[in-house]
């Protein structure tokens, strides 16, 4: 439908088409009412559908959480043991003792604990000894046989897996860089286990540094004992004394202290509740998913039966 209109006398001569939309064309209140109204409609039919799939989602899920495995965390606090340093070298005497590659700095710290501690070597050597693999990896492990279920390449779980595991799944260690407290914690299924993991782990960390260090003690006393003997420079053979008698004194600290390392502020101990799962909140999301799968699904069918239609 058209109309013509005359424009003011004076101005060019042109007319204007105006268009007027048809009826059909605008959406109204009354629209989007039957739309929603439909909508409801189909889910109302579809209401078995949607209770049938939520009973399903929250049966599966709620059977799920509690047949899952539940898993324990034991934490150990940590202090850095307290360590004096060591004087300096200069001059001739520093360079003799960089080129014998004697360490007479200062003593080792919690950044270096913490290293040796989440390093492989130090995990491949806990797994070793406690013959962790069988623990971690039960599912493949025949308890009467004595040996794994898979014969075939790549079926036997080696200590790359173990070592893997270890680190993903079971250690965590944290460090607050206020306090340089450290907190080790492991995550495991059997409480009074992961206390005992998590204490010994400490007290292996405390002897492997400790060793370590005593190690170096004892060479650089022998080195500076052999140097003292054979300068005759009296300020040299001063020198050499105080360092001397430094060493010594990290050697009887070293002999003398269990805690190396790390200072144990509270040790693990089996813990009482559970860190996961929370089988109310999976429960809870299961439930709410298959609600809503299921009136998806309803929507779904009533969108394809309003299209063939």
């Amino acid at each position: 439908m058209t109309t013509e209109e005359k424009l003011p006398e004076g101005s060019p001569a042109v007319q204007r088409m105006v268009y007027i939309l048809p009826e059909h064309a605008h959406a109204g209140p009354a629209d989007d009412e039957i739309s929603l109204r439909e909508l409801w409609a189909a889910i109302w039919r579809g209401k078995w559908l949607i209770i049938v799939v939520t009973a399903v989602f929250a049966i599966a899920s709620v059977t799920y959480a509690l047949m899952a495995r539940e898993w324990y965390l034991a934490e150990v606090l940590l202090a850095p043991a307290d360590e004096k340093a060591t004087p300096t070298l200069g001059g001739q005497l520093g360079g003799l003792a960089a080129l014998a590659g004697v360490n007479v700095g200062a003593g080792g710290d919690s950044a270096e604990a913490i290293a040796v501690l989440r390093s492989r070597e130090f995990a491949r050597e806990f797994i070793e000894d406690f013959d962790l693999l069988p623990v971690f990896f039960a599912d493949l492990w025949d308890a009467q046989q004595k040996r794994w279920r898979g014969n075939g390449p790549g079926m036997t779980p080696d200590i790359r897996d173990g070592v893997k595991y270890f680190h993903e799944y079971v250690l965590r260690v944290s460090e607050d860089r206020q306090t340089r407290m450290v907190t080790l914690s492991i995550e495991w299924t059997q409480p009074e286990l992961a206390a005992d993991w998590a204490n010994a782990l400490v007290q292996r960390l405390n002897l492997r540094l400790r060793e370590r260090a005593l190690r170096e003690a004892e060479t650089n006393v022998t080195y500076l004992q052999a140097e003292m003997a054979r300068t005759n420079m009296v300020t040299l053979q001063q020198s050499i004394g105080r360092l001397l008698e430094n060493e010594l004194q990290k050697l009887m600290l070293a002999r003398g202290n269990e805690d190396f390392a790390f200072r144990i502020v509270d040790s693990a101990s089996p813990p009482k509740d559970r860190v996961r799962p929370n089988r109310t909140l999976m429960a809870v999301i299961g439930t709410l998913l298959g609600g809503a799968l299921g009136v998806f699904s309803v929507l779904m069918a009533h969108a394809i039966r309003s299209e063939r239609g």
